[in-house]
């Protein structure tokens, strides 16, 4: 083969994600992918599953057994969870405020459910009384619900739905995707039976893997169903022999995502959960004096908003697009576009895992301004200034 039809090797700028994912990961992350090939059934690699289950039940607040990981992105987190406890013709109320809420209603209903959704504007949470209300009235299989919105940046309060969906007899499905590693998750607390999340937010990892925790109650439910699990590859119980102490074929795991996950729970629990939320709270709000300063506004609702992803209003006449590519071109600085009503509307903001430190937030609205200011967009106050000073006065 000539030199001239060989594309060379791979080569990227490398970027500081800002963006809803993925975020910044630490170095020790990156190492442990370069470590030797694991077969998904060496006695080395099945010692890292039982490491990784074991971090995973610390860091979702569960004593459940059945806490693994998902080959798979978040979304292979929402179909397990769905695909497991879901039959055909089950009644399952979904929590609607962003993309994410929409997105469990629409596996539900490929599954065959009867799915009635509770719905707010996106930027809103999902009103608990009315979730609670409708839940009580419906009785369903299941209730789902996303504790943080990654589209619109709200935090969902939790208990009072929880308390409802077992008073009816219902199984709690909770998506965690965007909270878990940086905001609390007490799953035996809360009463959730099955909550997940995903390796590339929070936690600090590379995308690729989904943390799942399932209670007893929804095992129960699984093994009491009058139809298969539609999905093979997302069926609980095949899962749960290839953790558990049968080691049972199912799948060639990626073990170098396993690898990775590995060092960054390793991470999580050696910061102590505690401190990790209290970082991500404490560089929110310090990005928030600095965007609040520039004059601009979160499209999240205050009191539910979410400390590690951030919805910016665009100012009015300014080509959203525009600025996040010249904030990744000239900055290397990755941000997020809006989905659905907030397309063309927000930038969304992440402070996640590696990409949550104060020097994240100083460069990123020193960036922004630079950007804006030579757009003809006149900003108040600098925004990288006032977040220094919002350091200062908490150090």
């Amino acid at each position: 083969m000539s030199s001239n039809s060989d594309p060379g090797g791979l080569a990227h700028r490398p970027r500081i994600l800002m963006g809803p994912g993925p975020a910044d990961v630490p170095d020790r992350v990156l190492r442990a992918m370069a470590a030797p090939l694991l077969g998904h059934l060496d006695p080395g690699f099945l010692e890292v599953l039982d490491r990784v289950g074991e971090m995973l039940r610390h860091v979702f607040g569960t004593r459940s057994a059945r806490t693994l990981a998902v080959s798979g992105t978040g979304t292979a987190g929402m179909e397990t969870a769905l695909a497991n406890l879901l039959e055909p013709g089950d009644a399952v109320v979904v929590g609607v405020c962003g993309y994410f809420g929409a997105r469990m209603a629409d596996i539900a209903d490929r599954l065959g459910a009867r799915v009635v959704r509770v719905e707010s504007e996106w930027g809103d949470i999902v009103s608990e009384e009315t979730m609670a209300a409708t839940v009580l009235e419906v009785r369903p299989t299941v209730v789902a619900l996303v504790h943080a919105e990654t589209s619109t940046g709200v935090l969902q309060p939790v208990a009072s739905i929880a308390r409802a969906a077992k008073e009816a007899g219902a199984l709690l499905v909770l998506d965690c995707v965007t909270s878990l590693g940086g905001c609390e998750v007490d799953v035996d607390g809360w009463g959730v039976d099955v909550a997940y999340s995903a390796s590339q937010k929070c936690l600090g990892a590379p995308p690729g893997l989904s943390p799942i925790a399932a209670g007893e109650r929804a095992i129960e439910k699984v093994r009491r169903r009058a139809s298969r699990v539609p999905s093979f590859y997302f069926d609980l119980e095949e899962l749960s022999r290839y953790w558990g102490p049968e080691r049972a074929y199912h799948h060639t795991a990626p073990a170098h995502l396993y690898f990775a996950l590995y060092e960054a729970l390793r991470d999580v629990l050696e910061e102590g959960i505690a401190a990790r939320i209290a970082r991500h709270r404490r560089h929110h709000e310090a990005l928030v004096a600095g965007l609040s300063a520039m004059g601009l506004e979160l499209a999240s609702r205050a009191g539910h908003r979410l400390p590690v992803l951030h919805p910016v209003r665009v100012p009015e006449g300014v080509a959203e697009a525009d600025v996040r590519r010249q904030l990744a071109g000239e900055h290397g600085i990755e941000i997020g576009a809006g989905l659905g009503p907030l397309r063309g509307k927000v930038w969304r903001v992440g402070l996640m895992g590696g990409s949550c430190d104060a020097n994240h937030v100083l460069v990123f609205l020193a960036a922004l301004e630079r950007v804006l200011r030579a757009r003809g967009v006149r900003l108040p106050e600098s925004g990288a200034e006032a977040a220094a000073a919002w350091y200062a006065a908490h150090p």
